[in-house]
């Protein structure tokens, strides 16, 4: 029986992120992402990717979005994505491309098994992510953070979550304590208690994010992070050595102020999300408010950021 509509939406590399976001806030079971210039820029820069091969050179590189909604939803979620779609395209800085909406009504179980194919394990440095369903044995050394498949937020493919991750693994110690602001899956969350860091707190205002990391928590059997509903500025009291916020580079610029509240004496912020076109806007935001520069990152057309906090 036929009982979901899977929803596709063609846009661009850069594009992809807002869409996938922007279908998310819709869609019932997830969302999928399908690049293959994330899998060229990984290869190039001589990332493992399991699956890779050098036929995904002469593939298309329009990027599809798909999402997936419940057929007896369809009218009222087509139009709330038709509308988001519109918004965006009207307010975006950057192309989004056709934005060409597809519908194709599929079985549940048949796309769940599906959309499992898209993901292998992803190596960032030392931390391995892996889909939770493959049987995968790390290396000497090497921290994997598993991730179910059915959570409709971030797995680590993406520039800017994989730029976190490594500078989480620069900057995080034994003794720290982290906060990841927006986590969604809680995939750079999980990554920072792998890496051994002493509290880990989760912040996100989205349900359906804190649930996902709730359930990723406890898949990794993670005893030392806590996840909270909320607004990590409303919170003064929340403090860490280690912030790290994978967010869009206008919502970090609002932060700038507020966030040095929620940081300890001479403690790190790790930026990513941020279009290297508002690299600039994003690091003089932060020094204005008393943060050093550490280092940046840049891959493709993103870039991450570590500052450092005022003593």
């Amino acid at each position: 029986m036929k009982d979901y509509i899977e929803i596709t939406v063609e846009t661009t590399h850069l594009g992809a992120e807002l869409i996938a976001d922007a279908l998310s806030e819709f869609a019932d079971g997830g969302i999928s992402v399908s690049d293959v210039q994330d899998v060229i820029d990984l290869e190039n820069a001589g990332k493992s990717w399991d699956y890779a091969d050098d036929s995904i050179y002469s593939q298309s590189k329009t990027v599809t979005v798909k999402g997936y909604v419940k057929i007896s939803e369809k009218a009222q979620k087509l139009a709330d994505i038709n509308a988001a779609l519109k918004a965006l395209k009207e307010n975006s800085p950057f192309d989004l491309g056709s934005l060409t909406v597809k519908e194709e009504e599929i079985d549940g179980d048949f796309w769940r098994e599906k959309w499992k194919e898209n993901f292998k394990p992803i190596h960032i440095g030392g931390i391995t992510v892996v889909p939770k369903w493959i049987d995968y044995t790390p290396k000497s050394g090497e921290k994997t953070v598993l991730l179910d498949s059915n959570m409709a937020f971030g797995t680590g493919e993406h520039e800017t979550t994989s730029m976190c991750v490594q500078l989480l693994q620069k900057y995080v110690n034994a003794g720290s304590t982290v906060i990841d602001v927006g986590c969604g899956s809680g995939i750079l969350g999980i990554a920072a208690a792998r890496l051994g860091a002493k509290n880990v707190i989760m912040t996100d205002i989205d349900e359906c994010a804190v649930e996902a990391a709730n359930h990723n928590v406890k898949l990794n059997g993670v005893k030392n992070a806590e996840v909270y509903l909320k607004n990590l500025l409303d919170d003064n009291a929340v403090k860490g050595d280690v912030i790290v916020a994978n967010i869009m580079a206008e919502v970090l610029i609002m932060f700038a102020s507020g966030l040095k509240n929620n940081l300890k004496s001479g403690g790190v912020v790790l930026l990513s999300g941020i279009l290297t076109d508002r690299l600039d806007k994003v690091i003089a935001a932060y020094t204005a408010q008393g943060f050093t520069l550490l280092e940046q990152e840049i891959k493709g057309e993103w870039a991450a950021i570590a500052l450092k906090g005022a003593k």
